[in-house]
Formats: C-alpha cells, structure tokens, sequence
C-alpha cells in the first residue's frame, strides 16, 4: 500500500486529499466511501480482492473527513437542512455533491489516470453519479452501492438517522464502539459484521482525525444537491446497482429505481444486506464489479506492423 496526499483544488481554500493506492497495475478503480467515513472503511481485505482481480486501486478521504483538509465554513444545522429539502426549498451548503465529484476527478488528474472505474458507497455513491453525470469522459463504469438517485421519498428509518447524529465520541475507545454500535443498528441483519474489525476502524479513525463539522457539512452537501434523476437518465457510463433488501438507510426501492432510469445498468440486490459492507459479502461485490468492468472493457486496437 502507498499513502499520499494531492492537492486537488488550488484557487480559494487549498484542499489535499489523503490517499492509499494498492497493487502496482491493472485497469484503474477509484473507492469513494459515505458521509462522514475515512477511507478506511473501505477495507484492506476487500480493496486487496479487488487487487487480486486485476484491479489498480485508490481509495481517499473526502474533504473535510479523516486526514484530508478541513474546510473552514458555516455548519448547517442538519434538522432545518433536512425540513428544507422535505419541503422543496433550497438548501444552502458551504460546497455540494458536484464539489466532491470534481475533488475525486482532480485526484484521478494528479495520479495521472485518464479514466477510472468508479465505486461509490452510500454518499459515495452519490458523488459517484456527479461523476459519471459531469465527467463522463473520466468514468470508465460506475458501481453505485446502497445509493439513491436523490428523490426526496427515499427516508431513512428514525433508527438509522438518530444512529448517524448520536453525539461525537472523545476517545479511540469510545469511537471504536461507536463504530460497532452504528453498524449493529444499520447492518446486515442476514451477515452480522465483525465487531472487532469495526472497533478497530473506529479506533484508526479516531487517530486520523475525527470531522464532526465535517460530517454535517456533507450532510448539508447531499440536502442542496437534490434529485439526479433527470440527468441520470443522460448517463452513458456503464452503471452496476447494488443494494441491500434490508438497507435502513436508504429503502431497496432507491437501488431498484436508480436501476431502472439508468440507461445502461445492472440491478443487483442483495437479500439481508443492510447499509455496510460484510466481509461475507466481499467475495460476491468483488465478483460482481470484475465482471461489470470486464464485461464494458473497451477492445485494445493492436496496429500490424510490417
């Protein structure tokens, strides 16, 4: 694994995302994890099978989050940003989804990938699809994991929204638990996760650097940016669905209708996955995006040579 940091915008506040590359070839592949989660959570194990299937692949922290630059800006109180939204009002955030998707983009310029094939996860999987909608030349094919398209009827469940919004922990310990008691709430009641491995990245991620601010400026981002489905019926990058039957987050209905107005895609539920990402279900996900990626490949265009 090599760790790096690249600057990424250049005018107005300087913003560095942290990264981590892993293997030292194959066709491209950029991870995007969900609000307020460090790059860790996009596990070793599971970017290695990623690597293991022929995969070149970075995973980073999105601004604001883990050890990329904080953004100095109002917080929005997420209660008046949500009622907002509900309602049809605008929603004003110190930068939105797009901002995100051009942060991703401009990491993809400074490792010097041309294109890459993109997984998002959850908000992850929302950048994502600004992504593939306002860079389309730079997404190879995209794989939206437990995502929506934006539609204001996809509400979570009380449970998983006040599991997100719980007060701020003070220590590595505490925030390894709380790690695990998010995920308990949220996960996949058919493939309980590790608890050990959870409280681990909470412990990890405590040391790289906790962004409560962070975490409600990006829930403020996802409020503004609104409904995608219009221009999602635009994409032309080959598009990957997957969500959970059991996803408190955000109802399988989100992943089902992402599918559909997608004019290219792949529906892939999953029964009894939650909002996470099981290691028992590492081995299918991983199948599932090697096949995508190889299945849209573009053919290699060989000259004779005389």
């Amino acid at each position: 694994m090599k760790t790096g940091r690249a600057r990424v915008v250049d005018g107005g506040q300087p913003i560095e995302l942290a990264y981590d590359i892993f293997g030292t070839g194959g066709e491209p592949l950029l991870l995007v994890m969900g609000i307020g989660a460090q790059r860790l959570q996009w596990d070793v194990g599971f970017c290695g099978a990623l690597v293991d299937a022929g995969f070149h692949v970075v995973r980073f922290d999105h601004r604001d989050i883990g050890q990329s630059t904080r953004v100095s800006g109002p917080v929005p109180k997420p209660a008046g940003a949500m009622l907002r939204r509900l309602v049809g009002a605008p929603v004003r955030a110190p930068y939105t989804l797009s901002d995100l998707a051009s942060d991703a983009v401009a990491l993809l310029d400074r490792l010097g990938f041309e294109r890459a094939h993109v997984v998002g996860a959850s908000l992850g999987g929302m950048v994502a699809q600004h992504m593939a909608i306002e860079h389309a030349t730079r997404v190879a094919t995209l794989t939206s994991i437990m995502s929506t398209p934006g539609r204001r009827r996809y509400l979570p469940k009380p449970a998983a929204l006040l599991a997100l919004f719980k007060p701020m922990p003070k220590t590595a310990e505490e925030t390894g638990e709380r790690m695990a008691e998010v995920f308990h709430t949220i996960g996949s009641p058919r493939y309980p996760g590790n608890p050990d491995r959870l409280r681990a990245i909470g412990r990890a991620s405590f040391e790289h650097g906790l962004s409560p601010r962070g975490f409600l400026r990006q829930f403020a981002a996802v409020m503004a940016s609104g409904d995608r489905s219009d221009r999602l019926r635009e994409v032309r990058a080959p598009t990957l669905v997957i969500h959970g039957s059991a996803d408190p987050m955000f109802p399988i209905r989100a992943g089902r209708d992402l599918a559909r107005m997608m004019p290219d895609a792949t529906w892939l539920p999953i029964a009894g996955m939650g909002h996470d990402l099981p290691e028992a279900l590492w081995p299918t996900m991983v199948s599932a995006i090697a096949r995508h990626a190889e299945r849209h490949a573009k053919p290699q265009h060989h000259h004779a040579t005389l």
